[in-house]
């Protein structure tokens, strides 16, 4: 009996479970942490160090995740990887709601971060496999709309509970995001397939000659440095990106005095924001190379964290929060893509891993560096000049990208 297909390209489909998988695992995996982050310093009596400490371990997890990814990719294949890093995500959240002190949550929180890790690394790999490269940038943007979704779910959930169930409140909020987390994974093993093939079909797109150089026999030098100056770019990407994520709702309660709906609220803005942001700026990437694309972002970012650090007052910081949203998914996005440029569809997986890897060891550094800086300082305004001056730096070097082997 043959397989009932629905009326449009099953790319689609895939998008759509790529989006729920990173609501998942970055979205409420990491993003509702920041929005957790002030109640569960008050409950367990955290102090910054700690906190940056907790987000540093979870992104440790990831770095660890990134070493096994290309392994489990190749045994298991991208639906079963992903499907048991949005499984152990769940079963890790439900137990947070259950901690009572430093340890158990530094310890839960990090094998967090290798689900995140063993769901985020094959879903974005899937981007190459299912759609050609004119749609690539535009697929990996609708997919990271799953990072802007939970964010804004996060920001509204969170406070309506502490309000309601007062100093527990962030424990029933692990408890929920963990079962949601649990319904996303069922629903992603049922939706996710790992190639066209499967199902009988080709990638999206049109159906281009590809051109000899985007299939090179073996790994030539010029893309071993293309490689290492991608790893780079998500290194800074990752250094400084998740300073802000883990530590702007802190900085607008403690530094600014908001309410903790008032900064739930202006956290969602990230998320709506972020929205387009993948879409956006991965669409822009298509249209003008993933250079400019990077290029483009990575200054966005960096007046973003200008202002966040610039000690200009409120409209300054919200304005900071725009802008942040605006460009928060777009690197991710752009990143999928152009390794499917630069090294084709054959290397893709591995590729992706290594600068994975990169991305991973900035996100492990970057939060437990701002930590200590603000434990010293007593604000985070200077560890967000210093991710201005990196992202800085990220523009420049994203300037000095080659050409993809037959593309812009």
């Amino acid at each position: 009996m043959p397989r009932r297909l629905p009326p449009f390209h099953y790319g689609w489909v895939i998008v759509l479970a790529g989006a729920l998988t990173l609501f998942a695992c970055l979205g409420l995996a990491r993003f509702a942490f920041g929005m957790l982050l002030p109640a569960m310093r008050t409950g367990l009596g955290l102090a910054y160090d700690q906190m940056g400490l907790v987000s540093t371990g979870n992104f440790a997890g990831y770095l660890a995740a990134v070493a096994l990814a290309p392994l489990l990719i190749r045994r298991l294949r991208p639906r079963a990887t992903i499907v048991a890093g949005l499984l152990l995500i769940a079963a890790c959240m439900l137990a947070l709601g259950r901690c009572h002190g430093f340890l158990p949550v530094l310890a839960l929180y990090t094998v967090v971060g290798v689900g995140s890790g063993l769901a985020n690394i094959p879903v974005m790999v899937l981007v190459s496999h299912w759609f050609r490269r004119e749609r690539r940038g535009r697929a990996a943007g609708l997919m990271v709309t799953g990072n802007g979704l939970a964010i804004i779910f996060a920001g509204a959930l969170v406070p309506v509970l502490n309000r309601g169930l007062g100093g527990d409140g962030w424990r029933t909020s692990w408890l929920v995001l963990g079962l949601i987390s649990l319904g996303i994974a069922i629903a992603a093993a049922f939706l996710l397939r790992n190639d066209p093939a499967e199902l009988g079909l080709e990638p999206l797109g049109d159906r281009r000659p590809i051109p000899p150089e985007q299939i090179p026999a073996k790994e030539s030098p010029d893309e071993a440095r293309t490689l290492i100056q991608l790893g780079v770019l998500y290194l800074i990407f990752g250094a400084t990106y998740m300073v802000y994520g883990t530590f702007i709702v802190t900085t607008m309660v403690e530094d600014f005095g908001f309410s903790e709906a008032r900064a739930g609220m202006f956290w969602s803005w990230v998320g709506f924001f972020g929205l387009f942001s993948g879409v956006v700026f991965g669409g822009l990437s298509d249209r003008i190379g993933r250079k400019g694309g990077l290029m483009t972002v990575f200054a966005v970012q960096t007046l973003a964290y200008l202002l966040a650090g610039s000690g200009f007052g409120t409209a300054a910081l919200l304005a900071s929060v725009v802008l942040y949203g605006i460009a928060a998914f777009a690197i991710p996005t752009i990143m999928a893509a152009a390794i499917g440029d630069y090294l084709g569809l054959s290397r893709a997986a591995a590729a992706f891993s290594i600068v994975t890897f990169f991305f991973a060891a900035g996100q492990t550094v970057g939060p437990g560096a701002a930590g200590v800086i603000a434990e010293g300082s007593g604000s985070f305004a200077t560890s967000y000049l210093v991710a201005a001056a990196l992202t800085g730096i990220g523009a420049v070097l994203a300037g000095t990208l080659p050409r993809p082997p037959g593309g812009s």
